[in-house]
């Protein structure tokens, strides 16, 4: 696309300027249609989306088995409010819960919904089940951290733009560095109902622990009855390459929080898993959602996990991933630091020298791929797991060139 936009693209750019809160900074591109791993703007072009929402369309754009379990649900009922049951949310929980291998979940709307849901479960099972004093619940985090953008969440966030003039924040959560166990153990105290962690960071730049991180901290977790809360929703449900990305370490938590893919790109869903322990400090009245458990997004929800299961998404994402990340990694660049990531959760680290990630995301545009930075220096590769290796050996012939300078605005 040439710097100027064309007369389409720029009036929805004009108008979104114009009518919205700025709080995106978006790649000038308009997008109008998708079909499983491509995406149209409305000048007509194609583009291959390698981002899939931040994970959210891990079954592709408009999968045929959601749209038809969305489109038969909505012939019946979309919303009954938690008032009343449905015939969906049972069914739906029962499902998701035997996929994980747990007792129990709740469900919600969002990602950051899931985390206060769990937050919120995990402060209650501590003063009830492990018998911490009222109100001094503690729970550690992470530096690095994206659970969402709530206000309690932020208040654990260690980027200061996130925190920026939002203050007063809630209290009761301790930070300590990602992939240090060390200080993960000696943050540990009698006050400490949980640990909240991303198995793979990735907002924060697609980071990836040391080996043995997650289980390690998982056996502290034991020892000292703290609760071991796992934020996939982005890293969930085969983006790493296995359903669960703390399935690598063999880890099973106490708390399980997923979301995005589990709406299939169509719908909103989200859910807090647990076993009982956990589940049964809430009741009637503790917690809710008018939305959360909808018939709608239930059937959503249902469709949206058989396609991983039935496709054998994680599989997929775990050959052709490692695959990629070897290609990835043989282009000769002196702008790229390294490659790092699992499966097809995949970040591309560009030196500081060579500026931000934000110009090699433009040219990658230009070239008809559509990739985004996060955390200034990484680009980020998550492409629908229904993605074939023909389409992603199409994409680094385009990838390579950009990754070695071509076409980009350096500084």
């Amino acid at each position: 696309m040439s710097p100027e936009a064309a007369p389409r693209t720029r009036e929805f750019l004009d108008e979104a300027d114009r009518w919205s809160a700025h709080n995106y900074k978006p790649l000038p591109v308009v997008l109008e249609k998708g079909d499983g791993v491509w995406v149209w703007d409305v000048e007509g072009r194609k583009y291959l989306d390698m981002l899939a929402a931040y994970s959210a369309l891990n079954q592709g754009h408009r999968h045929p088995a959601i749209l038809d379990a969305a489109r038969e649900q909505m012939e019946k009922i979309t919303l009954t409010s938690r008032a009343f049951q449905n015939d969906q949310m049972g069914p739906f929980l029962r499902e998701l819960c035997q996929a994980s291998g747990f007792e129990k979940a709740l469900p919600m709307n969002t990602g950051a919904e899931a985390v206060e849901t769990a937050i919120k479960m995990v402060r209650k099972w501590g003063y009830q089940v492990k018998g911490v004093a009222p109100d001094q619940a503690e729970i550690i985090v992470c530096t690095g951290n994206f659970s969402g953008r709530t206000t309690t969440i932020i208040s654990f966030s260690s980027e200061g733009q996130y925190k920026e003039g939002f203050g007063p924040f809630t209290p009761g959560f301790r930070e300590v560095p990602y992939g240090d166990v060390d200080a993960f153990e000696a943050a540990v105290n009698e006050n400490t109902v949980g640990f909240l962690v991303e198995p793979i960071q990735g907002e924060g730049g697609v980071v990836v622990p040391p080996d043995g991180y997650l289980k390690k901290t998982r056996e502290i977790c034991s020892r000292e009855q703290v609760a071991f809360m796992a934020d996939e929703i982005q890293t969930g449900l085969g983006r790493t390459g296995r359903l669960f990305c703390c399935d690598w370490e063999d880890v099973r938590p106490d708390v399980l929080i997923v979301g995005k893919a589990l709406g299939g790109g169509v719908y909103p869903v989200s859910a807090a898993i647990a076993d009982s322990e956990y589940m049964d400090v809430f009741r009637p009245g503790d917690h809710g959602s008018t939305f959360g458990g909808n018939p709608l997004g239930a059937a959503v929800g249902r469709a949206s996990l058989k396609v991983i299961l039935d496709e054998e998404l994680p599989r997929k994402s775990d050959e052709l991933g490692s695959w990629f990340m070897d290609e990835l990694r043989a282009v000769d660049s002196p702008h790229v630091d390294h490659v790092r990531g699992k499966g097809l959760m995949i970040g591309v680290v560009i030196k500081k020298s060579s500026g931000p990630a934000r110009p090699f995301c433009e040219a990658l545009m230009d070239r008809g791929i559509l990739a985004k930075e996060t955390h200034h220096q990484v680009i980020r590769f998550a492409p629908p797991l229904t993605i074939g290796k023909e389409t992603l050996e199409e994409a680094l012939s385009e990838i390579a060139p950009v990754l070695r300078g071509d076409g980009v605005a350096l500084d």
